[in-house]
């Protein structure tokens, strides 16, 4: 169900990915509670997409962990991820926002 509201979320933005899977974020040594997904935009860009979803302020604390969970997926598919989209149901800080939107995140707010 989850995944589903994602997918809709991103197609609502225009972004259509071909395939998209699920990352288990114990896969990447994390124990957070975002959810991670990967996929293969219809022009052939591999993207990530994280998902947050919490009452609380998104910090730049975990700004920097979403950039190391990107770096780990890289890394655990061996392959470049292009495309970084953060899907947020969240309230976030305004320096995080700066800093995700720096290093060339695309968050999308929900509702």
């Amino acid at each position: 169900i989850q995944m589903k509201k994602s997918i809709e979320l991103l197609n609502r933005n225009g972004i259509i990915c071909r395939h998209f899977r699920w990352v288990k974020p114990g896969e990447l040594g994390s124990r957070t509670r975002t959810e991670i997904y990967m996929g293969v935009e219809t022009d052939d860009y591999y993207c990530a997409v994280m998902t947050i979803r919490r009452k609380s302020k998104i910090m730049g604390k975990e700004a920097k962990e979403l950039m190391r969970l990107h770096t780990r997926l890289e890394a655990l598919k061996g392959t470049k991820i292009s495309r970084r989209y953060l899907l947020l149901f969240a309230p976030i800080c305004s320096k995080a926002y700066s800093l995700l939107q720096d290093e060339g995140w695309l968050i999308i707010k929900g509702k």
